[in-house]
């Protein structure tokens, strides 16, 4: 089952969660968190990193914004009109 379809939602995901879900490697799941893009803690005695779900869907929810950003055409109050 998903992270999203357990019978009781789980508030926080390993890191294996994350890169499975975002079908990046692990590194890169870590990269995320080291970077600070992606909200996480450490817990327990060996400090594994756990990221909390409401996290994950920010940061996809964010992913969305900025790629939507990225692929509009330019409408008014880009560099491009703004005058110089």
């Amino acid at each position: 089952m998903g992270w999203h379809t357990d019978r009781m939602a789980r508030r926080f995901i390993p890191l294996t969660e994350v890169s499975e879900i975002l079908d990046i490697s692990a590194a890169q799941a870590y990269a995320l968190v080291r970077s600070g893009d992606l909200p996480a803690i450490k817990v327990g005695g060996r400090g594994q990193w756990r990221v909390e779900t409401a996290e994950l869907e920010n940061y996809i929810q964010r992913m969305y914004a900025e790629t939507r950003e990225l692929v509009s055409p330019r409408g008014e109050g880009s560099e491009d009109t703004q005058p110089r």
